[in-house]
């Protein structure tokens, strides 16, 4: 019988990738903890969480139990209508760690239909009103997801390119830094007087797809403070950051400026199955709350509050707000630090940052985003066990919070090895 790889070519198209290139896809028939098999009975460090997601590890025995238990009582009700013990109560502990101003919460089922929600929240907002708001703005490398409203405000063109002139109305700004911020508030100032943006998204603190990019978070309160100051609706990206990445449990919590509207999924349903959630105030709601049917949000999916994904997730936030997980939490990013300041002087290595549990390094040499020494890089961590996605020249990590000292330092050497190897002998 073929193997999954073989079987694979027939029928599966997959996502960001060029098949006539890159035609392989390796089989994984299991995964437990950190760790991924493959059906050649290899095993793989998973340094990235699969995309984020499995931050309290693969197959976690708790999660399966609390969903295994729910699967046996109500596995899925149309959320138009109805309501469920599992969605009302995730709410309500959502509410509780989400920062103070956040009071709705509306459930959808992955990353970019929670901003997709958030942009029509915003736009609509302003609508329902009779203003004339309708531009957003959004920051310069920003990724919000592939759904058409999530790709008009990111700007990343290698995702975007067929579809740019089917967009929503979009202005962006720089990332701000100590150096540029004087001139991006300026240039805001001069720009709000012509009282058209509706909202602003953003990424806080890490744009991820943006080879995980760091701004100032001073800058960015800055940027914040001034927005809310003319109307302008704040619309938190936390898709990637959101669940304690960060060293809080959302990167907004690192900023004074509170947003209107945050965006989550991910790391919301520990990895386990798909769901979006789109929280947002009270006076973001009450613009919708109406006799008149029209100005309801009319927005929704077939699987919208799915129960077992509501359970995943209250199974998630019960582990993440537990004493071990968090210390968890600072034993990866004090562990992190440690091997950045040895990292930070290799003659291959032109920069490294970090937020939280998120560790990035530069490689001083051009590479492109799919580009053939970017695909080395990933082959030669593959066949050394461990599971990294460089983007460009930047290599990160963003492992399970679980992950153990040994498994790290078998990352942080891996990385070691392959600046020493596979890019030694390039200018």
């Amino acid at each position: 019988m073929k193997n999954l790889t073989e079987r694979d070519k027939k029928h599966l198209w997959h996502p960001l990738t060029q098949h006539k290139i890159n035609s392989d896809m390796l089989g994984i028939v299991k995964a437990k903890g950190v760790i991924l098999y493959d059906e050649h009975g290899s095993e793989y460090i998973d340094g990235i969480a699969s995309w984020y997601t499995s931050m309290f590890g693969h197959c976690n025995e708790y999660i399966l139990e609390k969903v295994q238990k729910q699967m046996e009582v109500l596995d899925q009700v149309v959320f138009s209508g109805f309501t469920h013990e599992p969605a009302v109560r995730l709410s309500e502990e959502l509410i509780k760690i989400l920062p103070s101003n956040q009071q709705k919460i509306f459930f959808s089922d992955n990353g970019s239909t929670a901003t997709e929600v958030g942009i029509k929240m915003a736009l609509q907002y302003h609508f329902n009103q009779g203003n004339r708001q309708k531009v957003l703005l959004a920051f310069e490398e920003g990724f919000h997801g592939d759904t058409f409203g999530a790709m008009s405000v990111s700007g990343l063109s290698v995702y975007n390119g067929p579809f740019e002139d089917y967009f929503i109305e979009v202005e962006r700004i720089p990332t701000p830094t100590k150096k540029n911020i004087g001139d991006i508030l300026f240039q805001l100032t001069e720009r709000l007087k012509q009282n058209d943006i509706a909202g602003f998204i953003y990424e806080p603190l890490v744009q991820g797809a943006a080879a995980m990019k760091m701004h100032d978070a001073e800058g960015l309160n800055m940027i914040l403070d001034l927005l809310k100051k003319h109307e302008v609706l704040l619309i938190a990206d936390e898709v990637m950051t959101g669940f304690g990445k960060t060293g809080k449990y959302f990167a907004s919590d690192h900023i004074p400026v509170k947003p209107d509207i945050i965006c989550l999924s991910k790391a919301l349903t520990v990895g386990l199955m798909p769901m979006g959630v789109t929280s947002c105030t009270q006076q973001v709601y009450d613009a919708f709350y109406s006799t008149d049917i029209s100005k309801g949000l009319f927005h929704g999916h077939t699987y919208t509050a799915n129960p077992l994904a509501c359970v995943a997730a209250l199974a998630g936030i019960e582990l993440l707000q537990s004493e071990q997980i968090q210390k968890d939490i600072q034993r990866v990013i004090e562990s992190h630090q440690e091997f950045g300041l040895k990292i930070k002087e290799h003659p291959k290595v032109a920069e490294i940052r970090q937020c939280g549990i998120i560790f990035a390094l530069d490689l001083n040499i051009k590479m492109e985003r799919y580009g053939s020494l970017r695909d080395r890089l990933f082959n030669f961590f593959m066949e050394h066990g461990l599971f990294l996605r460089p983007l460009g020249n930047t290599i990160y990590i963003l492992a399970p919070y679980i992950i153990t000292d040994t498994q790290l330092k078998q990352i942080y050497d891996t990385i070691e090895l392959a600046l020493d190897t596979v890019i030694s002998d390039l200018p």
